[in-house]
């Protein structure tokens, strides 16, 4: 493991079974991971973070395939399990102790694989609008896995711009009217998170296509699992339906957090306040 520190900030890279991740560490307090959804690398989280590292040891990290965490074969794709693995690896490196968890969509359905197969590694997880069909009833999986392929295939046919269309009508976003919070200063879309778009859907859809979890096994573990969904997410979205589906399984509340699918990204400030009683509430 390779690291750098700045007045604020170590940087690292850490060798994992074929690739090698990228990742941040900023705060001080006990150790909170962000698995960020989508094309998001470690600094994605950046608006968030602001807010937490007061509180929170922050670690954030470019997902295997994305910007600077480089696999060894990047057309042979990855899976969840192997996801997963990556931040077993990363808190492993970081922390002897359980960490603290956010998830986000992507993000959340990796924390389920960490939850399941390394008990005790993560206390609390807070599962953010998870991708994961395995939570629904069979035909609500099936069609909202097809939904994921029809992505790719608009993706491979039409290029980026007709994708970005059709996964905004999926999460329910209208970029007409964007939901954000005062202030805040949206992110560019830059070439490299183009390139990681890019890899998340031909790559990251099938991975959560082909997962194999037994989301059964989220009943028996040591991890607290708190299902969260955003308060402007329309709720006929698939992830919307994840989250209400796993609060049901685990005979939980659902937890409600500011904006929609995205709010750690587009309401940092409220979003952050949001987890931080959630994550006091244990």
């Amino acid at each position: 493991m390779d690291t750098t520190t700045t007045t604020d900030m170590t940087t690292g890279l850490l060798r994992v079974p074929g690739a090698t991740l990228y990742y941040e560490v900023r705060g001080t307090g006990p150790v909170l991971l962000i698995s960020q959804s989508g094309e998001g690398d470690a600094g994605r989280s950046k608006d968030l973070v602001d807010q937490l590292v007061t509180d929170y040891t922050v670690v954030t990290y470019d997902r295997r395939g994305l910007s600077r965490s480089t696999p060894d074969a990047p057309a042979r794709g990855v899976t969840m399990a192997e996801h997963a693995d990556d931040v077993h690896r990363l808190l492993t490196a970081i922390t002897d102790k359980p960490a603290l968890m956010l998830g986000c969509s992507l993000g959340a359905s990796i924390g389920f694989h960490l939850a399941v197969d390394h008990p005790g590694q993560i206390s609390t997880l807070i599962a953010h609008e998870p991708v994961t069909p395995r939570l629904l009833p069979a035909g609500q999986r099936a069609h909202h896995e097809q939904e994921l392929e029809h992505i790719q295939r608009i993706h491979r046919r039409d290029g980026l711009a007709a994708t970005f269309k059709v996964v905004a009508e999926v999460l329910g976003i209208d970029p007409a009217n964007p939901d954000v919070e005062p202030g805040l200063t949206p992110q560019p879309m830059t070439p490299q998170r183009v390139r990681n778009f890019d890899f998340f859907v031909e790559h990251d859809f099938t991975a959560v296509i082909r997962d194999t979890l037994d989301v059964t096994a989220l009943t028996d573990t040591r991890t607290r699992i708190v299902s969260a969904a955003g308060r402007t997410t329309p709720r006929t979205v698939f992830d919307n339906k994840c989250a209400f589906a796993l609060a049901d399984m685990l005979d939980t509340g659902l937890h409600w957090f500011p904006g929609g699918h995205n709010g750690n990204t587009t309401h940092p400030k409220a979003y952050a306040a949001a987890l931080r009683d959630t994550l006091n509430a244990a």
